[in-house]
């Protein structure tokens, strides 16, 4: 099979290569999918500039969320059969025309969604169910701040938290972003580059849950902005991950201050996540609620530029490679 190579190991988006693999082989408890569509996402970058490892067994190659169909049945699954069309979380591997994943990480895609879109899905799905809603505990009518509100994660989370009644005030840079966020349907938009984000939130009465992953440099803004009993979520440190954080008022609102990591965590608490997310989620993608945008598309062989495009910030949504 054809598959994308960190050449040197680590480097910049140069250092991404088109290669010959074998064809891997599901064992027992797996699938083979014959990939369509692999999302990018942010830890792949990291990755291939060396600061984020595979988990011990993953594949090397890049990609953690890929949509094809199914081709090879290993032994012991019974709920999928070749021919079937999937998308999966990956710890690794989506970057190429095959790709193996346990069974149980697999989602069905619906009737009507292609598979460039469904690509786009599973790990940002996974991410914002496990962050905002299970860590989080988001519920109807309550407010869920986002910060990098137009990033993959974000759009996602816009749609998620609107979709399961909630409001959503959403933070980006430039006055373009924030009008993007505001159409896929944050309540409150907000340029971080031109509105005092701290008054227009508290205006707008505060938030219960925060998505952040910006970091050091909007601690205290998060600190301000929740409400008594809400709930700090942190997935990223973009902008470092050293933070100053007055604890006492953090005492006084009695906040919880939590965060994770999807792609280390244990096969069976994946497989329990994407249950999960079958039951609660998925309705909302076959509905047509859940549909995050879609940036770019580039073939597998141009993944440099996908990653550039990623890399430069100024996308709305998803990036996608396709494997022809």
């Amino acid at each position: 099979m054809q598959a994308v190579e960190i050449t040197g190991g680590s480097g910049p988006a140069q250092a991404l290569a088109l290669v010959d693999r074998p064809d891997p082989a599901a064992g027992p408890g797996q699938i083979r999918i014959r990939v369509r569509a692999a999302g990018v996402n942010r830890p792949d970058i990291l990755q291939r500039l060396g600061r984020y490892p595979a988990p011990p067994g993953a594949s090397d190659i890049l990609g953690l969320e890929v949509a094809g169909e199914v081709d090879q049945v290993g032994d012991g699954v019974s709920r999928w059969h070749a021919g079937d069309r999937v998308c999966a979380l990956l710890g690794g591997g989506g970057y190429a025309e095959y790709a193996v994943v346990d069974a149980r990480h697999a989602l069905p895609v619906p009737e009507g969604i292609d598979m460039i879109q469904a690509a786009a899905l599973p790990e940002t799905v996974c991410t914002v169910f496990a962050n905002v809603f299970e860590a989080g505990g988001l519920k109807a009518g309550e407010t869920l701040l986002v910060h990098g509100a137009t990033s993959g994660i974000g759009v996602t989370a816009i749609q998620m938290a609107r979709a399961a009644g909630a409001r959503v005030i959403a933070t980006s840079r430039g006055a373009t972003k924030a009008a993007a966020a505001r159409a896929l349907g944050a309540d409150l938009s907000l340029d971080a580059t031109a509105d005092d984000m701290a008054a227009a939130i508290a205006a707008f009465g505060g938030a219960d849950v925060v998505l952040d992953m910006v970091g050091a440099d909007y601690a205290a803004l998060n600190l301000e902005a929740l409400k008594p009993f809400g709930r700090w979520v942190v997935i990223a440190t973009l902008s470092g991950g050293k933070a100053e954080i007055e604890l006492g008022r953090m005492m006084m609102k009695r906040i919880t201050l939590t965060g994770s990591t999807l792609r280390a965590r244990p096969a069976d608490e994946k497989a329990r996540l994407i249950a999960a997310v079958e039951a609660t989620a998925w309705p909302w993608v076959a509905s047509g609620a859940l549909k995050p945008p879609v940036e770019a598309v580039f073939p597998l062989a141009d993944a440099a530029l996908a990653h550039l495009r990623l890399e430069a910030g100024e996308h709305v949504g998803k990036v996608v490679l396709t494997t022809g």
